[in-house]
């Protein structure tokens, strides 16, 4: 059979913040490509369980409420238990608050800090602990992909505690590129561009916003969670071994004007 650097048969994909939207999109895909799925987040995703299963992967679910990082240790432990190991992390789990900065309050602020930067943070932490360690089953090592924004790149308005967030994503996953990839490995990001969710409702659902971001889009349409599928599977992959602190940016070409 030839060799397919994109396949994930045999890896373990933990998914945070899977049950719709982006992160459904990412572990459906991953799925697909091969890896095994663990999803980590409030709700049970049922319709991922089922998208999941439909490809041929196996699926576990991990109740967590990703605003603490007391529950970090237990996901990742679940995880093992359910499937022996962690090849992939996606730590896609987000939420956003909107305000004028003149009025912005200390709880949405640190309810986005919390859910947005250091959960990720110290979830990377315990999965890359486990990456180093674990070698029976399969090589040591692993991926890391986090979840960060156009507002990695740009300032946005009415998002303090969201830009703040995803500036600082940016910023770590460099940070941690560049400490982890001697022990292989690989941290890097992808920065959605504006996608149909329930975090841009608000956005699509103003006539003069939606039509001043279309405008701006060269590709002409908001992206669909599948439309990050093949970035997710490329840095989940042998194709990307080499690949290191990068932000990739999905984003129908909004960067680019």
């Amino acid at each position: 059979m030839a060799y397919n650097p994109f396949d994930l048969t045999g890896r373990v994909a933990l998914v945070t913040g899977a049950n719709t939207g982006l992160g459904q999109g990412l572990a459906v895909a991953l799925a697909r490509a091969g890896a095994d799925i663990v999803a980590a987040g409030r709700s049970t995703p049922l319709e991922t369980e089922a998208a999941v299963t439909e490809a041929g992967a196996r699926f576990h679910f991990v109740h967590a409420d990703l605003d603490s990082v007391g529950v970090v240790q237990q996901v990742v432990d679940q995880a093992v238990a359910a499937f022996g190991r962690i090849d992939i992390l996606v730590n896609n789990a987000g939420t956003i608050r909107r305000a004028d900065a003149l009025e912005f309050s200390e709880d949405d602020w640190d309810l986005v800090m919390n859910v947005n930067l250091k959960t990720p943070f110290f979830l990377a932490q315990a999965v890359a602990r486990r990456m180093v360690n674990q070698g029976s089953g399969g090589p040591g090592g692993g991926k890391i992909i986090n979840i960060a924004s156009m507002l990695s790149f740009q300032g946005g308005i009415r998002v303090a505690s969201y830009t703040a967030s995803k500036s600082g994503i940016a910023g770590l996953t460099k940070l941690l590129a560049n400490e982890w990839a001697a022990k292989g490995i690989n941290v890097n990001a992808i920065a959605p561009g504006y996608f149909a969710t329930n975090n841009t409702e608000a956005l699509r659902n103003d006539e003069t916003r939606n039509r001043d971001i279309l405008a701006r889009i060269p590709a002409g349409r908001w992206g669909h969670p599948e439309d990050l599928g093949g970035a997710a599977v490329f840095l989940s992959s042998a194709a990307a071994d080499y690949v290191h602190g990068t932000v990739l940016a999905v984003d129908g070409g909004w960067l680019a004007r």
